[in-house]
């Protein structure tokens, strides 16, 4: 969870595709980074479980896997909760 939040670019990936599936082509061209750097930030990510992708075509479109990024919300809240 950490190694994969780690790094802007991928927090300012999931940020993107919470609310829409999006493509390698697309997320480079919005975050105005090279495809091959988007690749492998969302292999960091997908190797996480935080991302589901669908084949469309030539493309595959990433997703965010809502279950595993809430899962990985109350594990930080609870890191971070006062006893």
């Amino acid at each position: 969870m950490f190694k994969a939040l780690s790094v802007e670019s991928r927090v300012r990936i999931l940020e993107l595709i919470k609310s829409r599936s999006l493509c390698v082509n697309a997320l480079a061209h919005i975050l105005g980074i090279t495809p091959a750097a988007v690749s492998q930030h969302l292999r960091i990510l997908r190797d996480s479980g935080v991302l589901n992708a669908e084949k469309r075509g030539y493309f595959v479109h990433y997703s965010v896997n809502m279950k595993v990024l809430n899962d990985w919300r109350r594990t930080a809240s609870s890191l971070l909760e006062k006893k």
